[in-house]
């Protein structure tokens, strides 16, 4: 059974976005067909929790090869556009440190329906702890027309790219 949903989707205009693509573009660095998130319709600091959407299309570089004749959106770009948002949220917010957030681990991840291109796809994230300068803990959703589509937590911590370079 799914968990309950962070957020009542309903209860937010997306027709009216508080972050368009190029506002994501000045907190996440990924690009081209890396980029996940379409826009960001809601932030609640209270409870540090984030509602954006990724508009799926027929021309997304795993439309291909991902299921020839069937289309299925895989689950680890699933998992990207989850990170990509709770990654906005920890940036925009400055939570953590570092240049940018990256994965440290993810939990409980569970794929419940399938996500076409033609789908919008709602996400919902919430940090459900911090620990300064070394780690945030998210847990996150999405849904598509009403179904939850997947969910589990995840872990992104603060990377350096100077440190990280140093040490390659």
């Amino acid at each position: 059974m799914p968990p309950q949903p962070l957020y009542d989707a309903d209860a937010y205009d997306f027709d009216k976005p508080l972050f368009g693509i190029d506002e994501i573009r000045e907190v996440n660095s990924q690009r081209h067909e890396m980029e996940q998130l379409t826009a960001v319709v809601a932030v609640d600091c209270d409870n540090h929790g984030i509602i954006g959407y990724k508009d799926i299309t027929d021309q997304e570089f795993w439309c291909r090869g991902h299921m020839p004749g069937f289309p299925l959106m895989p689950g680890v770009i699933l998992c990207e556009c989850a990170a990509q948002l709770s990654g906005f949220y920890a940036r925009k917010y400055k939570l953590l440190g570092g240049d940018f957030l990256g994965f440290g681990g993810m939990e409980s991840v569970r794929f419940r329906a399938p996500v076409l291109p033609g789908c919008r796809l709602v996400l919902m994230s919430r940090m459900t702890r911090l620990r300064p300068n070394r780690r945030a803990e998210f847990a996150f959703q999405g849904f598509v027309d009403d179904i939850m589509v997947f969910s589990g937590t995840m872990i992104g911590v603060p990377i350096d790219r100077e440190a990280a370079a140093a040490k390659a």
